[in-house]
């Protein structure tokens, strides 16, 4: 049972000595327990130091004297240095009676530094990493960068002039994609140029042609008309003709235009039944006067197009044309039928025939298959062209080749939307 001990105060029954005690009290066997830091300091129950380790020099740690809440207690104290200590308070027993009183304190200045010194370690570390994530950072982006850079200077070096030039990179990701779509976008833009110079090389011979005989006759007008009636007749003939072919060829390159901008058409239900019908009956009359024989073949069923009515009509006008102009002899059949969800138009003559090297290309502005008959038989070089022209904004094909048994087939597919013909009355 413990009493207090009025002359220390600490409320405990000063205990007989035992070997437990000696041994703490013992300085060498408290160095196992001390270091450079840390220090140990046993006192008795009074409060007196009765032992100490070696490293503590002259400073003794204050007593402690309230173990109320338990057998241990922490405080902090200053060192001769001027540093701070952490002390632990620890009360000893033996056999359930308290021996003695434990101080066990570490400098907290030398805890401290090693705090600063990760504290340190870890900022460096952060700025290294941070830099090391800029740098990072910037070599990813420039590696990025630089190959669109480098796609801009060469997109902007290309003009006009120049659509022959392509993008070299062997790069698959996505610079190499957009490189691969603008090469094929350049592709699809001199194919276009090259079209567009042909064109205009083409029209400019065609058309020098008649203004020369224009001009011409225009001087013998001038200088012979009123001497000379004949001449005066000749002259006037000619160039009404020519000027009308100027006319002619006028038109179909207005027509070409519309045709090249198909999307802007107003479309409605074309009812080719009396569209091919109507086209084949005008034109028995021309047929008629070479001598030839002009029928059509019109399928039962009422076959129904999306398109522009006079565009169609023109469309097939041209290939009735085209058949009545090159047939001298025989006759020529328009046969207009459904397929599946096509409506098909083909023009069957017993002509000149066409080679299997002509056969495309009869579908170029101002080509002529034979150089003979362009020069006898009329025309302006662009029926054909318009036909495929008019046939491509309609979502439709146009194809020619030779006629078995001699001359030549034209068919024309086009879309048939309108799936419910409706039979005819």
């Amino acid at each position: 049972m413990q009493t207090i001990d009025a002359s220390s105060g600490t409320g405990f029954i000063e205990p007989e000595p035992t070997p437990i005690l000696s041994t703490l009290s013992n300085p060498a066997y408290l160095e196992h327990w001390a270091g450079p830091t840390t220090y140990v300091q046993i006192d008795d129950l009074h409060g007196q130091a009765i032992a100490k380790s070696t490293n503590m020099g002259s400073q003794f740690m204050a007593p402690r004297s309230d173990f109320r809440a338990g057998d241990t207690a922490f405080e902090s104290e200053p060192t001769d240095d001027g540093g701070e200590m952490r002390v632990m308070d620890r009360l000893l027993r033996s056999n359930g009676q308290p021996i003695a009183i434990a101080h066990v304190g570490e400098r907290l200045d030398d805890v401290r530094a090693l705090e600063d010194r990760a504290r340190t370690i870890l900022i460096m570390v952060t700025l290294v990493g941070a830099l090391l994530v800029v740098g990072a950072s910037f070599a990813i982006a420039s590696g990025a960068i630089d190959p669109i850079e480098r796609l801009t200077q060469a997109m902007a070096e290309i003009g006009s002039d120049r659509l022959d030039r392509r993008i070299l990179t062997a790069r698959s990701d996505e610079v190499g994609k957009l490189a691969s779509a603008f090469n094929a976008m350049l592709s699809r833009l001199e194919e276009a140029f090259a079209r567009e110079r042909q064109f205009i090389s083409d029209a400019s011979h065609e058309l020098k042609t008649p203004l020369t005989v224009i001009n011409a006759n225009a001087q013998l007008l001038k200088r012979w008309g009123d001497q000379d009636v004949a001449v005066r007749r000749e002259s006037v003939d000619a160039i009404i003709a020519e000027s009308s072919q100027l006319a002619d060829m006028v038109t179909g390159m207005l027509t070409l235009a519309k045709a090249d901008t198909g999307d802007q058409l107003p479309k409605e239900p074309i009812f080719m039944n009396a569209l091919v019908l109507e086209v084949v009956t005008h034109a028995r009359d021309r047929a008629a006067r070479k001598g030839l024989k002009l029928q059509a073949h019109i399928a039962p069923e009422e076959i129904i197009v999306a398109g522009d009515q006079s565009l169609l009509r023109q469309l097939v006008n041209n290939l009735v044309d085209n058949a009545i102009k090159f047939t001298e002899a025989g006759r020529i059949d328009v046969t207009l039928a459904l397929h599946e969800r096509d409506a098909v138009i083909e023009v069957a003559d017993t002509g000149i025939g066409i080679s299997v090297d002509s056969a495309e290309r009869l579908f170029d502005r101002f080509f002529r298959s034979d150089a003979a008959h362009s020069r006898v038989i009329e025309g302006t070089g662009l029926g054909l062209a318009i036909v495929r022209s008019i046939a491509r904004v309609h979502g439709g094909t146009v194809t020619a080749g030779p006629r078995p048994g001699g001359g030549s087939l034209f068919r024309l597919i086009l879309p048939s939307p309108h799936a419910s013909v409706i039979e005819s009355q």
